[in-house]
C-alpha cells in the first residue's frame, strides 16, 4: 500500500487507516485478529482508536493482538484523549485528565508510546493553551510520537495550529486532524481543509464511506446485519438515509457500473485523493468488507468521474466563503 507523509511531518503512514470504534463491543477478538492481520498483510500501518472506543476494550483488544500477531514496529498507532462518559460535561481537555488518559491508554495498549495522540474534541471550559501543553508534555516524555486533534471546526484548528508553531522547538505542531469526510459530509471543505492546508496538518477523514450508506446497501432496504439495522448505531445512519443522500448514492453506483468497480471503491477513492488528505479511517465489521476496502489501492478515479461526484454532492457554500460580488 502506497505510504504518505502525515501533514508537513516525516511520519509515513498507509493511505488507508483501520479503524476501530466497534472493537470490544460489536468486533469481537476473533474478527479484530481478522481485520488487523489481512490490513497488516496488504502494507497498512495506520491504525486508529481512542480511549472511549468500547470503554477502553478496544484499546485493550488492540494491545493484545500487537503483542502476539503483529510486531509493534510494524503499526503506527493513533489514539485519543479526552472524552467523558459523562452526559453533563462529555469533553475533558485539561492538562491533567488528558495525561493520565494517556497513561491508562499506554497501558491497555502493553506499549510505550503511540505514534500519533489526539485531543478527542475542544473543550470550551480549559484554555486552550492548557489543552496543547498536554501534547508537548506527551511529546516531549517520549509517549506520543507526534500530536493532532480531533473533531476541531475550522477557527479552532487554525488557533490551535497557530499557537504551536508559534515556539518552534518548544511547542510540538500539530501533525493531523480527525473529522468526518465524505461525498455525504463535505463541511471540512468550508474551513478545517484550508486552514489545515495552510497549516500544513494533514486530514484523516473518518467515515469515509458515509456511515456505510455510499456503499449502496441501504437502497432499496436495510440489511439485517447492517449499522443501520443495529439498534445502537441506527441513529448513526439515519442521516444519511435522506432524498439528499440517495441521489449522491445513485450518482456513486452509475459511476461504479462505468467504471466496472463497487460503490464503495468510487467513493472511498474519491475522499482518499482530495487534496489535504492523508488517509481515509475505514470501520469494516470484517475482514471481507476491509478486503473489498482495501481493493481501491489499484484505483484512481478518471478527471471526468470526479468532476461529475463533485458537482451532484457539492455543499453550498457562498458568502463569506466566496467573494460577495461575485453571489
Amino acid at each position: 500500500m502506497e505510504q504518505r507523509h502525515l501533514g508537513r511531518t516525516g511520519l509515513r503512514v498507509s493511505r488507508i487507516g483501520l479503524g476501530t470504534l466497534t472493537w470490544g463491543r460489536d468486533t469481537d477478538e476473533h474478527d479484530a485478529a481478522d481485520l488487523l492481520k489481512t490490513f497488516w498483510e496488504a502494507g497498512g500501518t495506520l491504525v486508529d482508536t481512542a480511549d472511549v472506543y468500547g470503554d477502553g476494550e478496544a484499546e485493550y483488544l488492540l494491545g493484545r493482538l500487537i503483542e502476539g500477531l503483529v510486531p509493534r514496529r510494524d503499526l503506527v498507532i493513533s489514539t485519543k484523549a479526552g472524552s467523558v462518559p459523562d452526559p453533563d460535561v462529555r469533553v475533558d481537555g485539561s492538562r491533567g485528565h488528558l495525561l493520565s488518559a494517556l497513561d491508562d491508554s499506554l497501558a491497555r495498549l502493553g506499549t510505550d508510546y503511540v505514534d500519533v495522540w489526539h485531543v478527542h474534541s475542544w473543550d470550551p471550559h480549559t484554555p486552550l493553551e492548557e489543552t496543547l501543553q498536554a501534547l508537548d508534555m506527551a511529546v516531549s516524555s517520549g509517549r506520543a510520537r507526534y500530536a493532532g486533534v480531533s473533531n476541531f471546526c475550522g477557527w479552532q484548528l487554525a488557533k490551535a495550529g497557530t499557537w504551536q508553531l508559534a515556539a518552534p522547538g518548544t511547542r510540538t505542531r500539530l501533525a493531523a486532524t480527525q473529522l468526518e469526510y465524505s461525498l455525504l459530509q463535505r463541511g471540512v471543505e468550508r474551513e478545517v481543509l484550508p486552514a489545515a492546508l495552510d497549516l500544513g496538518i494533514g486530514l484523516l477523514p473518518a467515515s469515509p464511506l458515509g456511515r456505510g450508506v455510499l456503499t449502496g446497501k441501504y437502497r432499496t432496504s436495510t440489511p439485517a446485519d447492517s449499522r443501520g439495522a443495529s439498534e445502537h448505531l441506527a441513529p448513526f445512519v439515519a442521516p444519511y438515509l435522506d432524498e439528499t443522500a440517495s441521489h449522491i448514492v445513485a450518482a456513486v453506483a452509475t459511476a461504479a457500473d462505468g467504471l466496472a468497480v463497487t460503490p464503495l471503491q468510487v467513493a472511498l477513492a474519491w475522499v482518499r485523493d482530495r487534496p489535504g488528505v492523508t488517509a481515509p479511517i475505514v470501520g469494516a465489521r470484517n475482514s471481507q468488507q476491509l478486503t473489498a476496502a482495501l481493493s481501491v489501492e489499484a484505483l484512481s478515479l478518471p478527471d471526468e468521474i470526479c468532476r461529475a461526484l463533485d458537482d451532484v454532492s457539492a455543499p453550498v457554500h457562498r458568502y463569506p466563503d466566496h467573494d460577495w460580488s461575485t453571489l
